[in-house]
């Protein structure tokens, strides 16, 4: 098995840097989500691991060699691509042994692992189809077993599910997540779904724009999101940031439309930028009608409801400030669904706080 080291990494086209000195460490047998929007660098990010991309600046290690100029083929990896790659001609059995008879082993040799991983992934019965033949899932596991056969270092995942129906993705994501534990192997998935980076990565490495935001555990960022950005790109929905103005006192968070007493927690930060504006985050859970929670310290909001989502279990409620169409966003009961163009009066829970620098955007 094997670690990953990024160490000052830097991807260029030309003038153009993709990714902007990475430094990111993944741990042995961990699995390591890679999430961003669109052109972030995530897939370049792992195409450098698969040596697919070659590194402009910096040095990139698996295990303790650095692996820049090693040849893809040199550097103990798996790739599972988000098309299938199958070759349509050849059946289950020969799309996971290809890779096995290149290497000249032995057929018995073949036939042991090609069994041995058909019935990891439940293909036993299907090893006489030819691809067409297969569900979108078993395709899928036909991509994973052609690269558990290798018994790799390193396995690799460039958005695998994303040509799977909404029921088959939540199926597959625990499937490939609880291989991945079974198999022990180091793992690195790039997914743009940050539903699937929460319930799959021990950590996820956040990525905006070929810059590292932030690296932690799914409820380390979701707890504590290290930035504006980390903020809004992990939950569903979006958390609420609203720029606020701090007090000359230090006492009190003022907006239009809302006033947030100064929360103990936070008042070494605002202390220290008397004056000046704060992006103050709050998320849709933690807003309610009053009657609705038990909280002990809260602050007073208003809006227009504008949107109304019901999720049969609750309803997300979109609402817009009175003194800027600013959206904000809470979950309430569905027994107690809004009327749309109607105002309603809540709660913020400002226990439950965020706040970031007005400058920086980076967390106080």
């Amino acid at each position: 098995m094997a670690s990953i080291k990024f160490d000052k990494v830097i991807k260029s086209y030309g003038d153009v840097n993709i990714i902007k000195g990475l430094d990111l460490d993944i741990q042995d047998k961990e699995f390591m989500v890679l999430v961003g929007p669109s052109g972030c660098g995530k897939s370049t990010t792992l195409r450098m691991i698969a040596g697919l991309e070659e590194i402009t600046d910096g040095k990139l290690y698996i295990g303790d060699r650095v692996v820049n100029t090693v040849h893809p083929k040199d550097r103990d990896v798996a790739m599972v691509f988000q098309s299938y790659a199958l070759y349509p001609h050849m059946t289950v059995y020969e799309n996971i042994a290809f890779g096995l008879r290149l290497r000249k082993m032995a057929k018995d040799e073949i036939d042991r692992l090609v069994t041995e991983a058909a019935e990891t992934l439940g293909l036993a019965h299907l090893l006489d189809r030819k691809p067409k033949a297969l569900s979108g899932g078993q395709r899928q596991r036909v991509a994973l077993g052609r690269a558990i056969v290798r018994k790799p270092s390193v396995f690799l995942f460039d958005e695998p599910l994303s040509n799977l129906d909404a029921e088959l993705r939540v199926q597959m994501r625990a499937e490939i997540a609880n291989l991945q534990k079974r198999l022990g192997i180091t793992s690195v998935y790039v997914t743009h779904d940050q539903v699937e980076a929460m319930t799959m990565g021990d950590r996820i490495a956040v990525l905006h724009d070929g810059e590292l935001r932030q690296v932690g555990s799914p409820l380390d960022l979701y707890d504590s999101p290290a930035n504006v950005f980390v903020a809004q790109f992990i939950g569903t929905p979006n958390m609420n940031v609203v720029k606020m103005t701090i007090s000359d006192d230090g006492q009190q968070l003022v907006h239009p439309d809302i006033t947030i007493a100064t929360p103990a927690q936070w008042k070494e930060g605002i202390d220290a930028r008397k004056g000046k504006e704060v992006f103050v985050g709050f998320r849709p859970e933690h807003v309610r009608e009053a009657e609705e929670h038990e909280w002990t310290n809260t602050a007073d909001i208003s809006g227009v409801v504008k949107i109304v989502e019901t999720l049969g279990h609750e309803v997300v409620v979109h609402m817009a400030l009175d003194h800027e169409q600013k959206e904000f966003i809470a979950k309430m009961d569905v027994h107690k669904t809004p009327q749309i163009g109607s105002t309603i009066n809540l709660h913020i829970n400002t226990d439950k706080l965020h706040i970031f620098d007005g400058e920086t955007q980076e967390r106080l």
